[in-house]
């Protein structure tokens, strides 16, 4: 069993290191990709040049960041097929299906318009131009509609059902699975920070030229469009943030028990562990400040229905692993005869529990023969790490209302016209630019370990999806994409660097650049 372990824990981590380093582009990508939208909208409306030289020199740092996003995009797909393959093989037919729409519809529209965007300036009209641009962001968040479906269903899997015969899950329902509320609420939570992101990255630069006098026109002008959507982005971050939480309520109890380090079942409505030291081992807190009725009306948005805590959801998941033993002998007899009618409704009747039987598959091979010693394992397996959790989750919250105070800050100052003289706040700017990524990183975290011990919840556990790999083979490929992501990162935040080093172009650059309006003979004749 330990060097199952070991290949479990090796897959977790060689995919984990790949996606939040992935993810590091992404957000950009999504939140540059409207800014960029919004000062060319500007420049169309007043013609004013400055503003064509802000959409040029944020398009130029858009792009790289997007080839960098591309490039560590792809390789997370493989690993599906490398190390997880009897995930792809078990729920393929449901999670390939928006990844594939993705590809076709969203990327291809994205990648397409981008290439009108860097060399259609002077082969198109401004208005065309400026369409090119908005369809750039809409294929850029396109793209996140459908990976965020697919994800969405891995946390709350709809729509589907497992057939016997070919022992897989397949789809039922389609619109089912696109409008599953947990990948709503996932896409607009995930593209808000991800405008956060963009925001203060474009106010980190700006404080970076106003602090040296550089370029003034366009880091005013720039801070101003930060300020204003950052301020949007970050106090719909919070609104939807609250709105996943509920839908958790509903959906992953355990996820948000555990998220709050709520251990028994309270009076409703429930209190809000401020702080807390969760106890694993004694299935407890060492010590809590909690506030009052908190929980209760953030998570079920009323004052008499109760949130069940950890313990009890144990005793829960007990009696479904139990009903998954039955789904599993059940399924052993189908599959040992097809024509067993009594099987067949045996199984269509405890199915749904088949993933909690699977569960014990980490203790003995026989399922159904599992002893009570083993049920009682099985269940508090279904208990993630609460320690990490609790304080990843609050990590996240308060940068979350760091940025709506930060914005507001900005968007005071630049709208009273003192941002180039708050030298002080400019350099909490600069200092700031990395915050939005540790959020992100710090949700994606939240979302995906509060998941397990489940890789598709209430289905399929993550130890019984990976791919009969030696751990050799995963040490290698470990070590193979380090050495790969790591040389994309040295070549691609140089490349960000000496980019803002350069700044944006002069006007007499910006003129003289490929896809740049060029003056009609007789006003070159007329300047001479």
């Amino acid at each position: 069993m330990f060097p199952e372990l070991d290949l479990v824990i090796l897959s977790r981590l060689q995919f984990a290191l790949t996606a939040m380093y992935h993810f590091i582009f992404v957000p950009l990508t999504l939140g540059l990709s409207f800014l960029l939208a919004i000062m060319e909208s500007v420049y169309v409306m007043t013609g004013r040049e400055i503003w064509r030289r802000m959409t040029m020199f944020w398009g130029v740092l858009f792009g790289i960041n997007f080839a960098l996003g591309v490039g560590t995009g792809i390789v997370m797909e493989f690993q599906f097929g490398m190390n997880w393959s009897y995930y792809s093989h078990y729920v393929g037919d449901i999670f390939g299906a928006p990844l594939a729409i993705e590809g076709l519809m969203a990327f291809f529209l994205e990648a397409t318009f981008i290439g009108l965007f860097f060399f259609g300036w002077n082969r198109m009209s401004k208005v065309k131009h400026l369409m090119v641009t908005w369809l750039v962001a809409l294929g850029t968040n396109l793209s996140a509609v459908w990976i965020l479906i697919a994800n969405g269903w891995m946390q709350n899997p709809v729509g589907a059902v497992f057939n016997p015969d070919t022992m897989r899950m397949e789809m039922t329902d389609f619109v089912t699975v696109i409008f599953n509320p947990v990948a709503q609420a996932k896409f607009v939570h995930t593209v808000a920070a991800g405008y956060v992101s963009a925001s203060m990255f474009v106010a980190a630069i700006s404080a970076w030229y106003l602090l040296r006098g550089r370029h003034l026109d366009l880091a005013k002008r720039s801070m101003a469009v930060a300020a204003s959507f950052g301020l949007a982005a970050s106090l719909s971050v919070v609104v939807l943030g609250d709105e996943s939480g509920y839908l958790s309520t509903e959906h992953q109890k355990m996820k948000l028990a555990a998220m709050e380090s709520m251990w028994e079942t309270e009076p409703a409505p429930a209190s809000f562990n401020i702080v807390a030291w969760p106890n694993q081992a004694e299935r407890g807190n060492d010590f809590a400040v909690h506030v009052p009725w908190a929980m209760g009306l953030i998570g079920t948005r009323s004052i008499s229905t109760e949130m069940p805590g950890i313990n009890p959801l144990v005793d829960s998941a007990e009696r479904r692993i139990e009903n998954g033993m039955r789904a599993y002998a059940a399924l052993e007899r189908v599959r040992a005869n097809a024509d067993d009618r009594e099987a067949r409704e045996v199984f269509a009747e405890t199915w749904p529990d088949l993933g909690y039987g699977l569960l014990l598959k980490r203790y003995r091979d026989d399922v159904q023969n599992a002893t009570a010693e083993e049920i009682q394992a099985a269940a508090f397996d279904t208990v993630p790490q609460v320690m990490p959790l609790f304080w990843t989750f609050r990590a996240m919250v308060a940068l979350g209302f760091y940025f709506i105070g930060f914005f507001a800050v900005a968007f005071w100052l630049v709208s009273t016209g003192r941002i180039e003289n708050s030298r002080r706040f400019l350099k909490v700017a600069l200092w700031s630019a990395v915050l939005p990524w540790v959020a992100i990183q710090c949700g994606w975290f939240v979302a995906e370990f509060g998941r397990q011990p489940w890789v598709i919840e209430g289905v399929l556990p993550t130890f019984y999806a990976v791919s009969g790999l030696s751990v050799l083979d995963l040490v290698i490929s470990l070590l193979v994409f380090f050495v790969l992501y790591t040389a994309l990162a040295i070549v691609g935040f140089r490349l960000l660097f000496k980019a803002i080093r350069k700044g944006p172009p002069e006007p007499e650059q910006a003129a003289a650049t490929p896809g740049a309006p060029q003056p009609a003979p007789h006003a070159a004749l007329a300047a001479h």
